[in-house]
């Protein structure tokens, strides 16, 4: 046992709370889902609303922990900031006098605890985690102060990884904000006069041309066709990895593919069925599966054509969502009916200096994030096992942050 570390039972430090309520009593409040929580990740993806559910569910309050009790969602774990009802396939846990909130939460976010509530499971369809069997294992926890410090060094973590994400969402309304102004509006460009176009009224001077005339969408390959061999690897980048990133259930294909079909970050991937969804891909390098669009230009810069994608994914998941199909999707032929404005090279060289270097952060901030997450899942089970005990970790993140 680590120094001064006392062996305790999971269920003298933590407490489930089992506080149920009727949809009568909690219309308007936030709601969170498992599908709201995202995997592996310590964060919400997203927040539902109350009124759309119908049936019993479990009242939380701000900074409970929250613990997807169903097997494959074991790595499902939050602790919101605000109050609400959640899932009944979610724990609510608080914990007991001398255990650490902070501490407890990243226990149980631990690949320890998901093993232990693996063991746990019970149940053939969906399995579910039984309490019962977990408040009687045995665990060593550090005293109080440790435990607060080493949440600490594991949240600070966090908290820039939350920081770089709100400035991440500042950035794409500030460029969003000038596109709209400089490409919808043309509010700089009116007094120069305005012309008929296939888009409609464009500043004097300006061009127009299909979307697939100013990029080159690449589609992905049907990767099950390239196993990976031996132990290098490629990370396959599926629809589902545009959300959530690479995570250990992703697939894995040859590193021999074509250099084309490798993503790297700061890349634009576009689904084009499904969910259709765009984004600004950093999460590491790996390979395109088919469905998927790698994005590219020769001629101009990746916040145009990202942004001209954007401005039309409204239309095109409209297209895809009126097919009659399991899974709707956009043919090339909608690209080539999508007209782009395009103004002159000097007005686009200068919107370039702006538009540019707000796409720039956004991809270093998004960079620092997954190396950040990579340094917090790494320390996570060291230090809440005492592996690495928190001087050395101190000094490890501040050398990161």
């Amino acid at each position: 046992m680590t120094f001064n570390w006392q062996i305790k039972r999971f269920g003298d430090c933590a407490e489930l709370i089992r506080n149920t309520v009727l949809p009568e009593e909690f219309e308007g409040e936030p709601y969170i889902g498992l599908e709201h929580i995202e995997e592996g990740t310590l964060r919400l993806m997203e927040i539902g609303k109350s009124s759309d559910v119908v049936s019993v569910k479990s009242r939380f309050e701000s900074g409970d922990i929250l613990f997807g009790k169903l097997r494959p969602y074991f790595r499902k774990v939050v602790r919101p900031s605000f109050s609400g009802v959640c899932s009944t396939d979610i724990w609510v846990v608080r914990a007991k006098p001398s255990i650490d909130q902070g501490y407890l939460y990243y226990w149980m976010a631990s690949q320890e605890f998901v093993d232990m509530a693996t063991q746990a499971s019970e149940g053939t369809k969906m399995p579910r985690a039984k309490w019962d069997f977990l408040e009687r294992v045995e665990k060593s926890v550090p005293p109080l102060p440790e435990q607060r410090a080493i949440a600490h060094i594991l949240g600070a973590l966090d908290d820039k990884i939350e920081l770089n994400r709100r400035m991440n969402q500042t950035l794409e309304e500030m460029a969003q904000a000038l596109f709209k102004n400089w490409f919808v509006d043309f509010e700089p460009f009116r007094d120069q006069g305005m012309q008929d176009s296939p888009l409609g009224e464009i500043p004097v001077g300006w061009e127009t041309k299909p979307l697939d005339k100013i990029a080159d969408f690449l589609n992905g390959l049907a990767l099950q066709k390239y196993p990976s061999e031996g132990e290098a690897f490629l990370p396959v980048i599926k629809i589902a990895e545009l959300r959530r990133g690479v995570t250990e259930s992703s697939g894995k294909a040859s590193i021999f593919i074509d250099r084309e079909y490798i993503v790297e970050d700061g890349d634009i991937l576009f689904s084009w069925s499904g969910s259709l969804e765009i984004c600004i891909w950093c999460g590491g390098r790996g390979a395109l599966n088919q469905h998927l669009f790698k994005v590219t230009s020769k001629v101009y810069p990746k916040w145009f054509y990202y942004q001209w994608i954007k401005y039309y994914l409204p239309e095109f998941q409209a297209i895809a969502a009126g097919k009659a199909t399991t899974m709707g999707h956009i043919q090339r032929y909608h690209l080539s009916n999508a007209y782009v404005a395009i103004p002159p090279q000097e007005p686009l060289g200068q919107m370039d200096k702006k538009i540019g270097s707000i796409m720039g952060e956004i991809i270093q901030n998004n960079i620092q994030s997954r190396t950040l997450a990579s340094i917090r899942d790494s320390l996570l089970p060291k230090l809440v096992s005492g592996e690495i005990r928190v001087k050395d970790a101190e000094k490890f993140v501040e050398k990161a942050l």
